[in-house]
């Protein structure tokens, strides 16, 4: 179930009577966060101890971290950062969820393209915030997820529906994009790739109807606006 904090999560005491709910004989929610950045996670930290209810009960600094102390603490709120070093974020919360199906990952990122979304949607992720959401907010949904509900704020979700519109990029097809966004020509691409300019030109027109553009310089700017690719 989706819900959108402008239409349900304004009754703040509804929300924590569910907490409240789930909650057995521990006295606090326990949460989990994941960055990257010392600075960031020390700040995080110090706002949620401040909620009478929650409680960080482990950090990690990167993906496989994340995997590790998960197994270690258990935690029951996961604030999961996208782009960590080594093993990225979705890519974290999908190898908990694989091995923990209960796992409850918030996403908390400073990206909000379409892709970005819906890869972590994808992986499994409860909710998608970003790094500027207000803490009453991010509260909200911290408890909101610890009690079996699914939130996207309505800018997400509009994201999310018009990501669901296009269709996905074959694994050829990315690498082809990506060859592009390095300005290859269609030979250079035939050469990296092992197949025929024919089959490229066929790749091509397929990206571009995908991605809903006429051109190489469309196609590079679709593909960083929608976050397919990102640049370094």
């Amino acid at each position: 179930m989706t819900i959108y904090p402008n239409e349900s999560m304004t009754a703040d005491s509804a929300i924590r009577s569910m907490a409240l709910k789930t909650l057995k004989k521990q006295d606090k929610i326990r949460v989990m966060l994941v960055d990257d950045h010392p600075a960031f996670r020390t700040g995080m930290a110090a706002l949620i101890e401040h909620e009478p209810d929650l409680k960080v009960v482990a950090e990690a600094g990167d993906g496989q971290e994340a995997i590790r102390v998960y197994r270690e603490k258990k935690p029951d709120v996961v604030l999961m950062d996208l782009r960590l070093p080594g093993m990225g974020g979705a890519e974290a919360t999908l190898s908990i969820r694989k091995e923990f199906p209960d796992a409850r990952v918030i996403v908390l990122t400073t990206f909000d393209t379409d892709e970005d979304i819906y890869r972590a949607i994808q992986s499994g992720a409860k909710s998608y915030l970003l790094k500027d959401t207000p803490n009453v907010e991010l509260a909200k949904t911290i408890r909101a997820v610890f009690a079996g509900q699914q939130i996207l704020p309505p800018k997400v979700a509009n994201r999310l529906a018009n990501r669901l519109q296009r269709a996905d990029l074959s694994a050829i097809e990315m690498e082809v994009l990506q060859l592009l966004m390095k300005g290859r020509s269609n030979k250079e691409m035939s050469q990296s790739l092992s197949i025929t300019e024919d089959t490229v030109k066929a790749r091509l027109k397929t990206l571009f109807t995908k991605l809903k553009v006429h051109d190489r310089t469309e196609a590079a700017i679709s593909a960083i606006r929608h976050g397919i690719v990102h640049l370094e």
